[in-house]
C-alpha cells in the first residue's frame, strides 16, 4: 500500500477501545515505526462530521486502506469509547 501524508483513508478495522467503527474516514498526519521491527504503523486524525477534530490515534498501516471513487461517505454518533 502506498499511502502518503494527508490522505483521507477509510478503517478496515474498528477499534472499539477507541470508539471507531471500520468504514470510519480519517487523515494520515504520521507514519511510524514499529517498536519491535513489526508493521509500520499510521497516526491518523479523526473529524467530526463539521470537521471538527476529535482526535489523534495510531493504528497499524494494515487497519487502514485509501478512499475510492465507488465509495459513499456516511455518518454516525460517536460513541464514547467506555
Amino acid at each position: 500500500m502506498s499511502l502518503q501524508l494527508y490522505d483521507r483513508v477509510a478503517l478496515r478495522t474498528s477499534f472499539p477501545e477507541h470508539g471507531l467503527r471500520a468504514g470510519d474516514v480519517a487523515t494520515v498526519v504520521d507514519f511510524v515505526d514499529h517498536p519491535s521491527s513489526g508493521p509500520r504503523g499510521c497516526v491518523l486524525e479523526l473529524f467530526n462530521a463539521l470537521g471538527e477534530s476529535i482526535g489523534v490515534v495510531a493504528v497499524p498501516e494494515d487497519a487502514v486502506e485509501p478512499l475510492r471513487a465507488d465509495e459513499v461517505l456516511a455518518v454516525r454518533p460517536l460513541t464514547a469509547a467506555r
